[in-house]
This record gives structure tokens, sequence and C-alpha cells, in this order.
């Protein structure tokens, strides 16, 4: 406790960050408040009374999380950035495929990333009024629009408030990021998954309390700790590939002396698709119902076939396997496409620098591929085992409110933006040559190695 205090006390000696610890949580507080502000033409009553009829765990239900519960509330940022993640996705992708953004991508330095926050802004106002078309009518199915407003004034006001507050949403993410602590936009997502924690914990103790059941609430939380700790330990973990920098003549003439040739590593993540596969296997598992729904019209069909009810029920015995097969799958997918060995050999050709024992050029290639492919087995199993925890957790009791916070999405986003959010921190204190936050080792951040930004320029 005395080493904490005394860590809190050095972070708020430090102007600079303090100034930015503070604009972070004034511009969180924002976002946060917009998420109880309600569109004009809703009534909050009946639309409460919808919403909690509703299985958090659909694709609705995900988005609400993700919201901070916005999406439910009918707020003015209902949708949250959301649809800036999705442009990001989109045109990510498109980076993969396209000649031209591969070009922006990987050639053209600043003036290329610039040019692709362009599109991708443009591209997310073009989502968001799509995704706010069908928000309404959504909220329009479910009667909880007042009949003294008109349809036309009701339609046409709040999709440009939508649009607004995905694009406010989107700036302030960005203002985080540049004079804030942490990544903006994942900061905001994850202040609306932590948001839905408390309600979640402590519904899930008074249950617990009232069944007699303290001891087994605290292996709960002891088992949730562990979870974290695992995903931490998987979301640090890499595979440091040796490298070594030629020889140079140091001086002149006769003087001249070879110099030791530098060691580097280069860092492959064990994960390195992040949560994308999950993502990926959520949107593909959530098809067929949609699509079931979307031609009758309602949800009758679904409980009328047994096949597509279990593809609904996330407690399922086959969803789970196809959801863990689909996740292992899209992540060795994913992977191949952002982990490059041939741009990794040609970049360590230019610096005339080669990994021991291997050869320059294609034996570079295959090398970093067979390695990467070992590591992504391990990675793509965990992976599939901390998505199918939250059903593993509410077959065995939990509620599914606080059960979602065993793995999947939820969990990775947390663990990773915490950890980014504290290697930032922890680089201001020992600029100032303070103690970091870890009284041994180091939290591992994204620059811990001149070779990870390798990756990060292809």
């Amino acid at each position: 406790m005395k080493r904490l205090i005394s860590t809190i006390q050095n972070i708020w000696k430090i102007k600079e960050l303090r100034n930015r610890i503070l604009f972070t949580l004034g511009l969180v507080f924002v976002y946060r408040l917009g998420s109880y502000i309600v569109l004009p033409g809703v009534v909050p009553s009946v639309l409460k009374q919808a919403s909690n009829s509703g299985a958090p765990t659909d694709i609705l239900g995900l988005i609400n999380v993700f919201t901070g519960g916005a999406f439910n509330n009918a707020a003015i940022f209902a949708l949250g950035v959301m649809p800036y993640i999705t442009a990001s996705i989109i045109v990510q992708l498109l980076g993969f495929a396209v000649p031209y953004f591969q070009r922006l991508q990987q050639k053209e330095g600043e003036s290329g990333r610039k040019k692709l926050n362009q599109i991708t802004r443009l591209l997310t106002v073009a989502i968001t009024l799509v995704q706010g078309g069908g928000y309404l009518t959504y909220i329009n199915s479910l009667g909880a629009v007042s009949p003294t407003i008109s349809p036309a004034v009701f339609w046409f006001s709040n999709i440009i408030i939508l649009a607004t507050g995905t694009v406010f949403a989107m700036w302030l993410g960005e203002k985080i990021t540049d004079k804030g602590i942490g990544n903006g936009i994942s900061l905001l997502i994850t202040i609306g998954i932590i948001a839905r924690l408390p309600q979640s914990l402590i519904f899930e103790f008074t249950s617990q309390i009232g069944g007699g059941g303290l001891v087994l609430f605290v292996f709960e939380l002891a088992l949730l700790y562990a979870v974290i700790m695992a995903t931490v330990l998987i979301v640090q973990g890499v595979r440091k590939i040796p490298i070594q920098f030629a020889k140079r003549m140091v001086g002149r003439g006769d003087n001249a002396m070879p110099s030791a040739g530098a060691r580097d590593y280069i860092p492959l993540k064990v994960n390195s698709a992040g949560v994308m596969p999950i993502i990926f296997a959520q949107a593909l598992m959530f098809l067929p119902a949609t699509a079931a729904q979307f031609i009758a019209g309602g949800g009758g069909d679904i409980q009328a076939n047994p096949v597509l009810r279990a593809l609904n029920d996330f407690t399922s015995l086959s969803y789970n396997v196809i959801y863990f097969i689909l996740i292992v799958i899209f992540t060795y997918i994913y992977t191949a496409l952002i982990v490059n060995p041939q741009q990794y050999a040609e970049y360590l050709k230019r610096q005339n620098a080669f990994i021991p024992g291997i050869k320059p050029g294609k034996p570079t290639s295959d090398f970093i591929d067979a390695i990467t492919t070992r590591i992504t087995l391990p990675g793509s199993i965990f992976l599939g085992i901390i998505s199918i925890l939250p059903a593993i957790a509410a077959a065995m009791g939990v509620n599914i409110g606080f059960a979602m916070f065993f793995g999947g999405t939820s969990l990775l986003i947390l663990v990773g933006v915490v950890l980014d959010t504290l290697q930032q921190i922890e680089s201001y204190l020992l600029m100032r040559r303070y103690d970091g936050l870890v009284k041994s080792g180091k939290i591992q951040g994204r620059s811990s190695s001149r070779m990870q930004q390798i990756g990060s320029g292809m």
C-alpha cells in the first residue's frame, strides 16, 4: 500500500502526465454523460421494458456492452465508436487486397496515413447513416417512439443526431490519443465495458449471498483473477528471434577496426491477431439467426428449428464447438494477413542484418513463416478457450451479465487497453527517473524494441 501511494504521488508530481490524465478523465466524463441523453421522440420507459426482454448475448446485446448501455438507452451516443471501428476494419482489409490502399499503408509514410485517416472518417459517416437508419427502425419496432412526434421529423432529426454523436465520439477518442493518455478510441470502448461491471458484480454478489454461497462468490472472483492473469500472459507473450547486424569498420586508414555487430531481435507475438478472430467468428455465428429473423419477420422460426435454436444459444455445445473451430481458423487467416515474413526478410536485408545460422532472402522468410505458424497454434487455441469461457461460467451458475467478463472480446480489449495505458504512464515515470509501476521486470509496450516497428509499417 505504501508503494502504491508513493507511485500515485510520483504520477501527480509530473505536470505533463497529470494534465494528460485529467484531460482524459474530463473527456471520458463527457462521453459517459452523452450515454444517458435520450434521443428526442423516444419514450424511455417503453424502451427500457422492451430492452430488458432481450438477450444480452446476441449482436444487439454485444453492441450495448461496447457502448456502455447507450444502445439500450437510445442515447445520442447509441452507436458509440462502433461505426469507426467497422470502417477501420474495412480499410485495413482493403489494405491487404487493393494495391492503392497497400501503397498508402506501406510506402507513402505520413501522407499515406493521413489519406487513410480521411478515408476512414468519410466511411465512418456513411456507415453511421446506414446503421442509424437501422437503429431507428429497431426503436420504432419496439413501439418506443412517441406518437406525438411526426415520423418525418423523428427520422430526419435523429439520423443527424446519431451521425453527429458518432463523429463527436470519434473526435473525443482522437483528442484523448493526442493530448490525453492511452489510445482514445480503444479507451472509450473499454470505459463502456467497465461501466457494466459494477452492476453485474453487485447482482452476482446479491444472488450468491441470497442463496448462501459467499464461498462460491469468492471462488468466482479468484477464477476471474486467474483468467485475467492468463490473458495478460498471452497478450504479452512474444517469441524473440535473435538477429545480428553486420560488423562495420570504425576509423580510417591503418586505425580502422571492425566494430562488433549490434544484436537485436524480432518479437513475434503469440497472439498477433488480437481480438479480430473473435469478432469475425461472432459475426458469422450471428448470421444464421439474424437472417432467419429478417426473412420470417420474427424469432418464431428460430425456436422451431433445432439447428437455429442451438446456434442462437451461446451456452449450447454445438455453438461453442463451431465457435471454437472458427476462431482457430480465423486466427491463422488473420495472422497470415498481418504478418508478412517476406517483408521481414527484405527489411533485414536492407538493414544489413541477418538471423544467425539462416541465409538471407527466401530461407529467412521461410524460417520466420515456420516460427509464426508454430506459435500461432497455442495462440489460436487460447483465443478459442477464452471465447467459450463465458458459456462455461454461465453453465456453472454465474449470471450472464457477469459471465461475459470471464472471456471473449470484452476481456481481451480490457487487458490490451489497460496494459497499453499503464505502459505509457510507466514511460513517463522512468523518463523522470521515478520508479516504474512494477517493482521488478517491466510492462512491455508496443515500442519495447526497434524491430517491433517493422510490423507496424507493414
